[in-house]
Parts: structure tokens; sequence; C-alpha cells
């Protein structure tokens, strides 16, 4: 029940209030007074007894040739008597534009679809200038950068370069000193009620209670969305945990507790998902074994963003990687053409007994010799093509033949004059 106000109580009737007035003749107070005592008190009923609101009726065209001071709006030119409306050709409507088919309340809306093409894609992450620090130390510094749809995107450094910081703002754990950053169109400071229900996220560092079971994490973990949850036990039969689902959390390997992490990131079918130096402290079986798991979330059309610090890993799985160095991108790319880039070079290594090896290899590229190995630097995707070429030219038999190529770490150090591990 509502509070009544004194003020709108209703007044007791008295015995002259119910007389009846003579005919044609007028109580003080107007013909309002004439009305029920109830019509006096409509607030406090509206208030008691709340009716639902009718809908706002449509407003009417203006009519035509309107008297008064209304301008008159100009007449139609005149058609066949015979012409109905639904005769007429319909105007054709742009793209995009809603159309109303019918009047009336039985009118049926209808949206036409735009032409793919007149709108670019949006990236699905935008970062641009974000500054993050804590006291006088910059942990992040003028970071920007775009995620695609569909995307594998690695931040990779050494260890407190702020890969771990850049992500964080990103999913909106940490607010951002400086800078603008949009995931899936939203804020994620403003939104990020919104933003958590569309992303999945792995943390680096991340721990359950000892004795609760694996099955007992999924779910829990789904009755923390409201939109429509993955199949929980299918997607531990797809991460091979099914067969621990009844397991304690504590009996689980490293490399099963990870996948059970990541079976949590995913249980609300995410949009975008966030790895954090996921196969850290991983045998070399177990962490390709998650390797095989992050190409999998990728093929069901999610899009990735990753942080490592292995090298290797960052080639295997990213298509474009941003090196980050002391809170700063110094460079951005996929690792190919980072490589191609700025390390250019090519080596072939080959063992041959052939005294004649030295001199025929040195009029090909600088070759530096270890006994009967020979090792010839050059630049260039020929390079593998001429060794070959003089080899057989000159009859030389070898006994092992390989080419080393430069990889990420090469570049992280040609960049930063150091080793990612130093």
């Amino acid at each position: 029940m509502y509070p009544i106000n004194p003020r709108d109580q209703p007044r007791r009737v008295g015995a002259d209030d119910q007389r009846r007035p003579r005919p044609g003749r007028q109580r003080s107070g107007g013909p309002h007074a004439r009305r029920h005592a109830l019509h006096r008190h409509r607030p406090l009923l509206r208030r008691l007894h709340p009716q639902p609101r009718r809908p706002a009726a449509r407003p009417h065209p203006p009519r035509v040739g309107a008297r008064g001071d209304r301008p008159l709006r100009q007449h139609r030119q005149p058609r066949d008597a015979g012409a109905r409306a639904h005769d007429r050709p319909a105007a054709a409507a742009p793209q995009g534009a809603v159309t109303t088919l019918g009047t009336g309340s039985r009118a049926l809306r209808g949206y036409l679809p735009p032409v793919a093409a007149s709108r670019p894609v949006q990236p699905v992450i935008r970062v641009a200038g974000v500054r993050k620090a804590y006291g006088k130390l910059v942990a992040v510094e003028d970071v920007s950068f775009d995620v695609g749809d569909g995307e594998i995107f690695g931040l990779i450094g050494p260890n407190g370069a702020g890969k771990t910081t850049t992500m964080e703002c990103v999913e909106g754990i940490r607010r951002p000193d400086r800078g603008t950053i949009a995931v899936l169109g939203l804020d994620p400071v403003r939104d990020v009620y919104a933003l958590q229900e569309r992303i999945g996220v792995q943390l680096q560092q991340a721990q359950l209670q000892k004795r609760i079971t694996v099955g007992e994490a999924v779910s829990l973990w789904s009755r923390l969305y409201r939109r429509p949850q993955a199949d929980g036990q299918r997607l531990l039969e797809q991460l091979g945990l099914a067969e621990k689902r009844g397991a304690w959390f504590m009996t689980l390997s490293g490399g099963q507790k990870q996948r059970l992490f990541i079976a949590l990131a995913l249980i609300n079918d995410p949009d975008v998902v966030f790895l954090d130096e996921l196969t850290t402290g991983l045998d070399p079986q177990a962490r390709r074994a998650i390797w095989e798991l992050v190409r999998g979330i990728r093929s069901r059309g999610k899009t990735v963003v990753l942080t490592t610090h292995l090298m290797e890993e960052a080639e295997k799985l990213c298509d474009r990687v941003a090196i980050i160095e002391h809170g700063r991108i110094i460079d951005l790319g996929s690792p190919a053409d980072l490589v191609r880039r700025h390390c250019p070079e090519r080596s072939v290594v080959l063992s041959t007994a052939d005294p004649a090896a030295g001199e025929a290899l040195a009029r090909v590229a600088r070759v530096e010799r270890d006994g009967a190995r020979y090792t010839i630097h050059g630049t260039g995707d020929d390079l593998v093509t001429e060794v070959i070429h003089c080899l057989s030219e000159h009859g030389i038999r070898v006994t092992d033949f390989r080419t080393v190529l430069p990889g990420l770490e090469d570049v992280f150090l040609r960049l930063t004059g150091h080793s990612i591990r130093d």
C-alpha cells in the first residue's frame, strides 16, 4: 500500500451535501462541484489502483485545406478516378530503411538489410594511446593497436614489459589513465557488465578451491552469465576433461588445470577470448596440446588475444603480433612480415668431405668453415637455390644439408639489442 496523504482523504459527506439542488439552481463552486466525490481523489485512486497506460496514439496527418491561419498544403495532381491506392507502384525504399506495410494497428514493419559492401568492417578491438602508471612506475605508454574479427593476436615481450597490464585494461579489469579502448563496440570501463557477457578471460595466475570438482566449477561458472551458455559436458569432452569431471581441482596436472581454465573462459560462448601466458610452466607435450586447443577456438569463429614471452608460441599461433618493450609497442605485424623486414638473412648449413667445396661455395655467398661443416650466409629466398645449383655444378656430394631461418627472437634481438630472456 502507498502512504495516504491526509489532504487526499475524502471529506465526510454531511446531510447538507446529500440534498439535491433545486432545478435550475447551481451550487457555488461551478459545474465541477456536481461531480461525484471520488472524482476529487483521482490521484489517490491512481496510486492505489494503477492502470496500464494506453499506447500513445499515432499523430493524425494534417488535413488538406484546413481552415484558420494554418497554411494550406499543395494539392496533388488529379488522377484517374478508377485508380486505387493498391494499384499504384510503391516507391523504392533505400537500403537500410525501415518500411511499413499497411496502416493502423495491423501494420507490419520490416527492415531492408544494407548492402554489405557499403559499410567497412570495423575491428573487434581498438586501442588508441593507452597509458597506465602505478605511481611513478609507467607500465604502459602510448599503446595503440587493432584486432580484426577471427584473428589470433599476440602481445609478445619479456616479463614486465607491460603485456598483462595492457590486457587487463582491454578486459576492463583496470582503468587506463589515458587513451581510448573499444571492445565489440563497448567501453570496458563504462560498459563493463555488458562486456563481461561477451568475452572470456583466462588470467595469468588463477586458482580454484582445492576440493571443487571439475564439473562443479563448470556448473558454477555457467550460472554467472545471462546469455546462453555452451554445453559444459561437450566442452569438457572437447578439451579432454570428460573423465576428470568428478576429480578435485587439486588432483589435476598443470596442463589439465590450464585446460579447465580455458573451459571456464569459453563457458559463456564468448565472441572474444583473452589468454594470458597460458602455457607458462608446462612441458612441451602439454604446451603443444594447448596450441591445438587455441587453433580450435579460432576455427569456431572466435577472436583470440594472447600474451606470451615464448617466441616459438607466437610464431606457431598468431596471425599478427605486437612487440612490447618497456611499456611501448616497438613494432607490429605478422611474424613472417617482421622477420622479412628486420632479419632478411638466411643461412645454409651443410657437411661434405670434398676439399673443393669451400672455394666453390665462396662464389655464392660468405662462407664459414668448421672442419667438414660449411655455413653459407646470404639474403633473399634464392640463397638455397643458388647453393644447390653450385653443388650440382661442381659435383659436390654432401652428408648433411639444412636451412636456418631467423625467427621472432632474432627480430626482438635486432630491435632491442638484447635477447628476450635477458
